[in-house]
């Protein structure tokens, strides 16, 4: 296992602003980053692993429901906690809380602007310095610092992780005379894929439209202004309520990315 040694933290942005039409069993009635893996919504295990590494500090750029989100984290430690009210006063006093320590800004970003409107709404939260970005729906058993050590030897505007995807059909290999010598059922594939975790420089904001985060990769692809950090460890996305399934079914046995759970930071 890794070590981290995280000098002072980054913000993180996090993008939460997304409808989840593939999911729509559960984001019918909330956003996407509530659906539950475990009992906590999936954005709490991404931030888990964000601040487990001494990235404490969190934008989250809101959109459709998002104040579901806020009225989330306004209430968690009431419903986590036993508690005892003086209701002349208003008063609470918190018995045995296990509080997470983040500090979040909550910032309506429109319900129908595309990521990169988002991002770039974001400006005067994320201020003048180096930060990161994810997506509210993916997590994975990443090394942070490693992955920062690797942006800034690139010198890029922006660091991509790149990670092995799940096919989602059975991949079949056969011999000449068709009879199948093996099958496997969703194996991980060879090629390299966006899985969030980015680095960008502040420069980023010059670049971005009100398009696709991603059209503006592919413009700094272009520019030789984008770097992939190959992260070979556990990644997982939860694009399908399917997806939502494996990742219950991953947290009640395995826990591949609760890295709070096994280290110290």
């Amino acid at each position: 296992m890794f070590c981290w040694q995280s000098q002072h933290g980054m913000k993180t942005v996090i993008l939460c602003g997304g409808k989840g039409t593939r999911l729509k069993e559960e984001t019918e009635f909330k956003p996407k980053p509530l659906v539950l893996v475990g009992t906590k919504p999936i954005l709490w295990h991404i931030m888990k692993i964000y601040a487990h590494q001494g990235h404490r500090e969190f934008v989250l750029a809101l959109g459709y429901k998002g104040q579901s989100i806020k009225e989330f984290f306004l209430n968690e430690r009431a419903y986590a906690s036993d508690f005892t009210l003086q209701t002349s006063t208003g008063n609470i006093e918190f018995h045995h809380a296990d509080n997470d320590s983040f500090t979040i800004t909550f910032a309506d970003t429109g319900a129908d602007s595309l990521t990169g409107e988002r991002l770039r709404r974001l400006r005067a939260y994320v201020g003048n310095e180096e930060f990161m970005l994810t997506y509210g729906d993916g997590v994975a058993d990443i090394d942070l610092d490693a992955l920062i050590r690797f942006h800034r030897r690139q010198g890029t505007i922006a660091t991509l992780t790149g990670v092995h995807p799940h096919s989602k059909y059975g991949l079949i290999r056969s011999d000449s005379g068709q009879r199948v010598e093996t099958f496997s059922q969703k194996p991980t594939l060879n090629e390299y894929v966006n899985g969030g975790f980015i680095v960008l420089k502040p420069e980023i904001f010059e670049h971005l439209s009100d398009g696709m985060i991603e059209d503006t990769f592919i413009r700094l692809a272009s520019e030789r202004q984008l770097s992939v950090y190959h992260h070979d460890g556990f990644w997982k996305a939860m694009d399908t309520y399917q997806e939502v399934e494996e990742l219950n079914r991953m947290w009640a046995e395995s826990r591949p990315w609760a890295i709070w759970e096994r280290s110290k930071p």
